[in-house]
């Protein structure tokens, strides 16, 4: 029998695991809040983060986070506002929970979005363009064909020169004709009455008219171009300051007698012929 190692003696030895002597996380996290005198709420109050959360990562659970990229982001904010070191805890969480995944290649994804084809939408505003375009040239076009054959079968025509163009000869109206001079200046004066008119022709002239019954029908001044008429059933009588100013006219006919100017005359008519009374 032989004297010699053994085959387990010939296998290489494996050393011990060194144990980790720092504090958990939610250890740490909790002395150093405390050292720095603040409480759960302070803490969430300036970080964000929400009180239980808060108290549950203190106590080592990260369930509540929500994923580990969330968990991380939590132990870095806390560990921030306590005064740690973030990247020491972040490390330390990486090595209890596995590392940190690798991040998803991205390059995959955008190439397949480059190469999908995209649907092309029409495109309106052009096609509006287009027919706007389209309308003018064909108003454009109208008019200037209508021009162009107006101006044609103007050249075509004959010249017309102002010697030879007909004169367009407008008939004169007639004048008017005078009417006929009338015996009577007032139509239709009624039979069975006196009608007297004064007209100034001349000058102004103060007249007076009364009735038969001695009744005044007017007395005053009669300026130059004025008239005043005057009727009654029997007779009428009539003052003329200034008769040769004056054109008289009884029962529709003038009276002829020639009034001398600034005279005056007291006269008196009935009905029928004028008859100075």
């Amino acid at each position: 029998m032989s004297i010699g190692n053994s085959p387990e003696d010939d296998r290489p030895s494996t050393p011990d695991p060194i144990e980790d002597d720092r504090p958990s996380i939610g250890r740490a996290l909790r002395q150093a809040r405390i050292d720095a005198g603040l409480t759960v709420e302070e803490v969430s109050n300036s970080t964000r983060v929400r009180v239980p959360i808060v108290h549950a990562i203190e106590e080592d659970d990260f369930s509540r986070c929500g994923g580990d990229v969330y968990a991380r982001g939590h132990v870095r904010t806390l560990a921030r506002a306590v005064g740690l070191d973030p990247a020491a805890l972040v490390e330390q969480y990486d090595a209890a929970h596995g590392g940190r995944p690798a991040p998803t290649p991205a390059a995959p994804l955008f190439e397949a979005e480059r190469i999908r084809p995209e649907r092309r939408r029409p495109n309106w505003t052009a096609a509006m363009v287009a027919a706007i375009v389209v309308v003018i040239g064909f108003v454009g076009f109208t008019l200037f064909g209508r021009d162009a054959g107006g101006a044609k079968s103007v050249a075509e025509g004959p010249a017309v020169t102002p010697s030879t163009a007909p004169k367009t000869v407008r008939p004169t109206p007639p004048e008017p004709t005078p009417p006929a001079p009338s015996e009577s200046a007032i139509a239709a004066v009624p039979q069975d009455k006196v009608t007297v008119k004064l007209t100034a022709i001349d000058d102004k002239s103060w007249i007076s008219a009364k009735a038969r019954d001695g009744k005044l029908l007017f007395d005053g001044l009669l300026l130059k171009g004025d008239s005043k008429t005057f009727q009654d059933d029997e007779r009428l009588d009539l003052i003329l300051g200034n008769a040769g100013a004056i054109e008289l006219f009884v029962n529709g006919k003038k009276v002829e007698d020639e009034f001398a100017p600034g005279a005056v005359e007291r006269l008196s008519y009935t009905k029928g012929d004028p008859q100075a009374g």
